[in-house]
């Protein structure tokens, strides 16, 4: 039987997605600054946009935009990395008592847990632990590895530095363009519905990347200055830390909290400072949850924290930071997709039961095409 359009159609697309995926994998040790560059790029591209409809030309938008952008992160570096080289600095040198504290705290109330078991109770828990603990650390330390050894460390910072701006350039400059190029590129038959998901990708990743970055950015300073205000040691680290893991759901807030918990329980011996820390994390976290998120992210972008937290670890385990950078953007063409596909699905005779020719023959008959009883592939009557 001779293959049909529509099956060779997909069998285009699935080769094309397998290649893709092979070359990604296979040049994933250099894709970093490009892949940095390309996300630079597309964060600012609506100012240069904006620029633009002030009638400044595209190059200039885009050197106004980019050179502002440099000024304001190496302005940040000036700023902050001579704080924060000194709070961690001072943490390492603090590590060996918080950790010798904290072990002292630990076993004082696992001894008295454990006297108030019966001893098979005990041995349980203490095989449980050790397998958990185990595995936990396992995994950690192999995501770890391949976050940081994607490619070779120096390598990967250099070009960081010195390739992810002129890659930026390039591609705000020559964006518009692109994305018309690649419009040109779509198969006629369907090139609306493409364009209707490439838009509703567009919106995802422009609710969320955009929106979550700037919540990152206002809770890391929250945090930060709330922190150092109330004299909190390691204020300023521990405050940034929990605003950029933020980027990922839940995890800044558990992570911030945990430390800055533990440092005051360490610090401070007066009840009412340590409660203050923790009004202060209670406070970040309904900020987050009712002002920040709602305002800059909103709920309709389509991507579930769990799935964001597994398109970061997996991107992260399988391609390193190049990976973690791509994961957010995969997982909102994905969740399209899958989105489209159910539509789909939903409104086939697979789901409903109904032969395709009898929803056709329903639909021409509420339209006054046809009279009922009438076969549904026969012309419509001339008007």
């Amino acid at each position: 039987m001779a293959e049909t359009h529509a099956g060779r159609q997909i069998r285009f697309w699935l080769i094309g997605l397998v290649v893709g995926v092979a070359l990604i994998w296979l040049l994933r040790g250099m894709l970093l600054p490009f892949v940095a560059g390309m996300a630079i790029a597309y964060l600012l591209d609506p100012v240069a946009d904006r620029l633009e409809g002030f009638g400044l030309p595209r190059l200039a938008a885009t050197c106004v935009v980019l050179l502002v952008f440099v000024v304001v992160v190496v302005l940040c570096i000036l700023l902050l990395v001579p704080l924060i080289q000194q709070q961690v600095t001072q943490l390492i040198e603090s590590l060996p008592a918080i950790i010798t504290w904290a072990r002292d705290e630990t076993m004082q109330r696992v001894r008295s847990l454990m006297a108030a078991l019966p001893p098979d109770d005990i041995e349980r828990l203490r095989s449980a632990a050790s397998e958990y603990v185990g595995t936990l650390v396992g995994w950690g330390a192999d995501f770890i590895k391949n976050l940081f050894t994607g490619g070779a460390a120096l390598f990967g910072l250099v070009s960081l530095l010195f390739i992810t701006p002129v890659v930026a350039f390039y591609l705000l400059r020559d964006w518009d363009r692109m994305v018309a190029t690649l419009d040109g590129w779509l198969p006629r038959e369907h090139a609306e519905v493409v364009r209707e998901q490439l838009r509703a990708v567009d919106r995802t990743l422009a609710g969320f990347v955009r929106g979550q970055a700037t919540v990152c950015l206002a809770l890391g300073a929250f945090y930060a200055l709330a922190m150092t205000a109330v004299g909190l040691n390691f204020g300023l680290v521990i405050g940034l830390i929990a605003g950029i893991l933020s980027f990922i759901p839940y995890v800044g807030t558990v992570v911030g909290f945990g430390a800055s918990v533990g440092v005051a329980l360490f610090q401070f011996h007066d009840l009412w400072r340590e409660g203050l820390v923790v009004a202060l994390y209670i406070l970040g976290h309904l900020l987050e949850g009712y002002v920040l998120t709602p305002k800059l992210v909103g709920d309709k972008v389509g991507l579930h924290p769990v799935w964001v937290m597994f398109a970061l670890l997996a991107g992260g385990s399988l391609f390193g930071f190049t990976g973690v950078l791509l994961a957010v953007p995969v997982a909102a063409v994905i969740g399209v997709l899958v989105r489209f596909g159910l539509r789909q699905y939903l409104a086939s005779s697979y789901y409903t039961g109904v032969p395709p020719e009898e929803v056709l023959r329903e639909d021409l008959v509420q339209e006054g095409l046809v009279t009922p009883g009438t076969d549904a592939g026969a012309s419509p009557p001339v008007p």
